[in-house]
C-alpha cells in the first residue's frame, strides 16, 4: 500500500486512541521509514518493505495495547532537540519547555553565574537542553531512580554535553553539600487520588508522577534543603500543578522572605512554573 492511503488507515486506528491521531500517524511512519515527516508528506507514492510492515504491525499492536507513541519510538523531541526514552523515564511535555526558557534566559543575562542543578531529572531533558543552550554551564542532574540516570546519561552522550554534566543517585539533595546558582526541578506534583483516574497511571513511571496525599510532598521536601542549596542572588525555577499556584508561592515566601517571588503561567494560561529570585 502507497504511503498516503496508509497514512489514512493508521490514522483510523489511532483515531481512538489520540487527539492528533494523523500528526501521530506521521511521526509513526517516518520513524518506521526513517525518514522526516516533511519527506513522508511529500513521497505519498512509495511502499513499505516486508520488515517495516512488520515493524509497522508492531508498533501499532503496542500503541493499541495501551503504549505511549513516545515509548514505541524509543525517542521524543524537547526544546528541539531529540531526546531518548524508555518507559523508565516520564514523557518530556511542552510545559516543561517553559521552565527551561527562563533558565536559558538567567544564565544568558548572567554570564557569571554557571552552577546549576537538575533535580529529579528523569530523562535528561532539562540538564542537556540547558547545557546545549549555555555551553560554559555545569549541571549537576540528580534522580533516586538508577534507570532514569542511566538514559539521562544516554541523552548527554547523544548530544555531546556529558562533560558538563554530573549525575548522582540522590534523594533530592539529600548528600549534596554544594550551592548553586539555578535550581530547576519538574518533581512529581500530582496528587495520589487525582493519578489514578488519569489516562498517564500505569503508562508512564508512578515514581515520577506521584507527589502524594496533595501533591506537595516531594516540593515541601525540597523547599525545606533550598535555603543551604540556592546561592545568594539565585533563582529557583519549579514546575508545579496548576491548582498548586497559591500554596508554592506562600511556601517560597516563608521559605525566602525577602526573594521575588513569582508564579508563570503556560501557554494555556494555567499556573505552571515557581520562579524564585533571591537576594
Amino acid at each position: 500500500m502507497p504511503i498516503q492511503p496508509l497514512l489514512q488507515t493508521i490514522r483510523r486506528r489511532l483515531t481512538a486512541l489520540s487527539d492528533t491521531p494523523y500528526l501521530d500517524a506521521q511521526v509513526l511512519l517516518s520513524h518506521i521509514l526513517g525518514q522526516r515527516r516533511s519527506w513522508i508528506l511529500a513521497h505519498p507514492d512509495p511502499t513499505l518493505t516486508a520488515a517495516q510492515r512488520q515493524n509497522l504491525t508492531r508498533a501499532l499492536h503496542c500503541l493499541e495495547s495501551g503504549t505511549p507513541l513516545p515509548y514505541v519510538l524509543g525517542r521524543w523531541e524537547f526544546y528541539k532537540l531529540d531526546f531518548i526514552l524508555t518507559p523508565h523515564v516520564l514523557i518530556p511535555r511542552p510545559e516543561t519547555e517553559l521552565l527551561v526558557e527562563k533558565a536559558i534566559a538567567w544564565l544568558r543575562d548572567n554570564p557569571s553565574r554557571r552552577s546549576c542543578a537538575d533535580i529529579g531529572t528523569g530523562s535528561g531533558c532539562i540538564a542537556v537542553t540547558l547545557a546545549v543552550n549555555v555551553p560554559g554551564a555545569k549541571i549537576l542532574a540528580t534522580d533516586i531512580s538508577p534507570t532514569a540516570l542511566r538514559v539521562a546519561q544516554e541523552n548527554a552522550h547523544k548530544h555531546g554535553v556529558e562533560g558538563q554534566i554530573s549525575f548522582l543517585g540522590d534523594n533530592l539533595l539529600a548528600s549534596v553539600a554544594g550551592k548553586f546558582d539555578v535550581i530547576c526541578a519538574n518533581l512529581p506534583y500530582i496528587p495520589t487520588s487525582t493519578l489514578k483516574t488519569l489516562a498517564v497511571y500505569g503508562q508512564e513511571p508512578t515514581l515520577a508522577l506521584d507527589g502524594g496525599p496533595k501533591g506537595l510532598r516531594l516540593i515541601q521536601t525540597l523547599m525545606a534543603d533550598l535555603p543551604r542549596s540556592l546561592s545568594p542572588g539565585g533563582l529557583l525555577l519549579l514546575e508545579i500543578d496548576s491548582s498548586h499556584g497559591p500554596e508554592v508561592r506562600r511556601m517560597a515566601q516563608k521559605t525566602f522572605p525577602q526573594a521575588d517571588v513569582q508564579i508563570h503561567a503556560d501557554l494555556a494560561g494555567h499556573d505552571r512554573v515557581l520562579a524564585v529570585q533571591t537576594t
